[in-house]
Order: structure tokens, then C-alpha cells, then sequence
């Protein structure tokens, strides 16, 4: 039976790929105008919130964007609605749009801005440019009875056990036989006080993330029909990749600079680009960091990438790249704009698992302040 949404219930699936804690220190996202606490009836996926956006939030029926470039970066001294940023948060409000923002977080995720850039321009074997998050892990061993193991897995998994990448509900079973002597004063769920106990059992293992582990142990306590459950929790090495700005890949087949440039502009939907280089250069590896890479041009290049794409170059940085030997391409900053897209397939995907009756959809304004003669 399918239920309408409300925006605390979406956000949290959105949370569940392009956590909070990803986003770089300092950088202004979540929830920026209006409230969550009400029915979401339409989510519109936007790159950045301008005016245009939310009048086509409005004629859609979305009382939701969640937008990749947060529309408040820097403190308001003021809310002067007869002012241009003024008079867009009041038409947000006036409207009931929440907005919410998620930037570098987005940028970091798998799925994510970087990641989706890396798949337009056909990069495999792709590995993160720039390391910034690894998530402390563990391994949650629990035995229960073989006929509520298939109870208790469901649980694990919606309290958020069972993460690799992109699958959720991960897990591992093995039978055997526990045993127990209920004492007195015991009331177990199987057996009786004073008389020794053998149970067909399963083990089940699976990966949680150190920082939901009170949450979903407390799940698994309350699910699971023993008085006194058996678990154990390990400590776990490599098992998640790091998470971080920048992607890394390779090309099918090798291009000079200039078929590559072609290459940017014809799968990342723009009509022109600055290049940095020789262009003739051979190039297979490529480094890719959506929005303004300027500070990384040294990690791209200690990774041995033949050529670096990123936008808003600037001059004495391309100077630099010349030196060290990097090529580089900047299509522009908007880019990153395949989030709308990927974000949108995601976003429902996940909404039409839970059986949520919302419309979810990309904006289809063009927000380039650019145009190019």
C-alpha cells in the first residue's frame, strides 16, 4: 500500500547514499529554507535555486528542492525582500518549498556528482582523486533461532546494517546448535528455568558502521525473541573504500587532447572548453573533479593522470598545470548538472521500494549564467 511521504521520511533515504558527514568542513548544507514536518507531494532535483526554479517548482506541484548548490552560502545580514536573494526565500516560503542543499557531500558520495561525471565521460576502473572520508566499520555477529532469522535480517537492514557501496541488506548465515541453562528467575523464550538447552540456531554476520551501532544493536535487542541474545562486535579493516572528492579512471582507448576535448563537450553537453596542453598528447588516464578542482592539480597529477577536467580555472593555476606537465580541460562549472538526473533515478528508485507516492522529477532550467559568442 503505497503512503505520501513526508519530508523528514525523504530526506533520510537521501541522507542514506549523500550522508551529512561527507561534506567538507564549513560547508553550508541541509536543510536551508522552509520545514520537512509535512507531505512532500513533488521533490524537484536542481542544480542551483533561482528564481526560475521555483517557479517551476511551483507550476510541477513540488514542495521540495533539493538542490546541489546551496542557495544560502554566506550569512544573511538581511532578508530584504524587495532584494533579489530576499525576494527568492520569500517566494520559497510564501510558496511552502523547502529547500535543502547538498554540496560537497554530493560531490564526495558514491552515485554522487564525481561519480557521475567519471560515468559520462566512459572512465573505468575508476578510484576517488582526493581522499576525505572513511567511515570506521564493524562486523555485528548475532545467533537466533533458525525461524526468526529471516525477521531479524529484515530488521538489520532497516536500522541500516548491511551497507557494501550501493547494496543494502548484506549478509552472511551459517547454522549450528546453541545451547543454554536457564536459571532461576529466568523466563526464556525457549526451554524452561533449571534444564539445559539445545537450539537450532543461525549466525548472522553483516557490516555496520561504527557510528549507527547503538542504533541498530538497540533494533536488534528488541527484535530478537531471546531474553539475553548472544552477539559479538569486531573491529573491521578495508572494508569500505575511502570516499572523497575527484575520480580517477581510464579512458576505453587512448585520445590526443584534442579528440578528448571533443570527447568532454559532446558527453558533459557543452558547447565549447578552455584547454591547457599539447594537443597532440596522448591521453588515457583522466582525472575528473566536478565544480572548482583548482586546489587538486597536484593530486591529479601525483596520480599520473595524462589530463585533469575541472571548472572555473583560473589563470595562474593553468600556469602551474603548464609547468608540472598537466593537462587540463575546464568545460565550465555546470557541469555539474548531471546530478539532476542521477540524483532523480536514484532518489526514486529508492521511493518506489518504500511504496512512496511522490513525484519526483529533474528541473529543466537551464542555470549557466554563461553564454558563449
Amino acid at each position: 500500500m503505497s503512503k505520501i511521504p513526508n519530508g523528514f521520511e525523504i530526506i533520510q533515504l537521501f541522507e542514506s547514499f549523500s550522508k551529512k558527514e561527507y561534506a567538507m568542513e564549513g560547508d553550508k548544507i541541509g536543510l536551508q529554507i522552509g520545514t520537512l514536518n509535512k507531505p512532500i507531494h513533488g521533490v524537484l532535483i536542481a542544480l542551483d535555486v533561482l528564481g526560475e526554479v521555483v517557479d517551476e517548482a511551483i507550476e510541477k506541484n513540488a514542495n521540495l528542492i533539493i538542490a546541489h548548490h546551496p542557495p544560502i552560502f554566506r550569512p544573511l545580514k538581511n532578508l530584504a525582500t524587495d532584494q533579489p536573494g530576499g525576494a527568492l526565500l520569500e517566494k520559497c516560503i510564501k510558496h511552502d518549498i523547502a529547500v535543502y542543499a547538498a554540496h560537497t557531500n554530493l560531490d564526495v558520495a558514491a552515485g554522487g556528482v564525481n561519480d557521475l561525471l567519471a560515468e559520462a565521460l566512459q572512465l573505468t576502473d575508476t578510484e576517488v582523486l582526493v581522499d576525505t572520508y572513511q567511515e570506521e566499520m564493524k562486523k555485528l555477529a548475532v545467533y537466533v533461532p533458525k525461524d526468526h532469522a529471516d525477521d531479524l535480517r529484515a530488521v538489520l537492514g532497516q536500522s541500516g546494517a548491511g551497507h557494501i557501496g550501493m547494496y543494502s541488506h548484506c549478509t552472511f548465515s551459517s547454522n549450528g546448535t546453541g545451547s543454554f541453562l536457564p536459571l532461576d528467575g529466568t523466563d526464556p523464550y525457549i526451554g524452561q528455568s533449571g534444564k539445559i538447552e539445545f537450539v537450532e540456531e543461525e549466525r548472522i554476520e553483516t557490516i555496520i558502521p561504527a557510528s549507527k551501532q547503538r542504533k541498530i544493536v538497540s533494533a536488534m535487542l528488541k527484535a530478537h525473541p531471546y531474553e539475553e541474545p548472544a552477539f559479538d562486535l569486531f573491529p573491521v579493516e578495508g572494508q569500505n573504500k575511502p570516499l572523497g572528492l575527484g575520480r580517477l579512471g581510464l579512458l576505453e582507448n587512448d585520445m590526443t587532447l584534442s579528440e578528448f576535448a571533443e570527447h568532454v563537450k559532446e558527453k558533459l553537453d557543452v558547447p565549447c572548453v578552455r584547454m591547457v596542453g599539447n594537443k597532440d598528447a596522448k591521453i588515457r588516464k583522466v582525472a575528473v573533479l566536478g565544480g572548482d578542482g583548482n586546489k587538486y592539480i597536484h593530486q591529479a597529477k601525483r596520480k599520473g593522470a595524462d589530463v585533469y577536467v575541472t571548472g572555473d580555472l583560473y589563470y595562474h593555476v593553468a600556469h602551474d598545470a603548464m609547468m608540472m606537465g598537466l593537462n587540463v580541460i575546464d568545460p565550465g562549472h555546470n557541469v555539474e548538472k548531471v546530478m539532476k538526473k542521477g540524483v532523480t533515478d536514484l532518489l526514486l528508485s529508492m521511493c518506489e521500494e518504500k511504496k512512496f507516492e511522490v513525484s519526483i522529477f529533474p528541473s529543466e532550467i537551464h542555470t549557466d549564467p554563461f553564454t558563449f559568442v
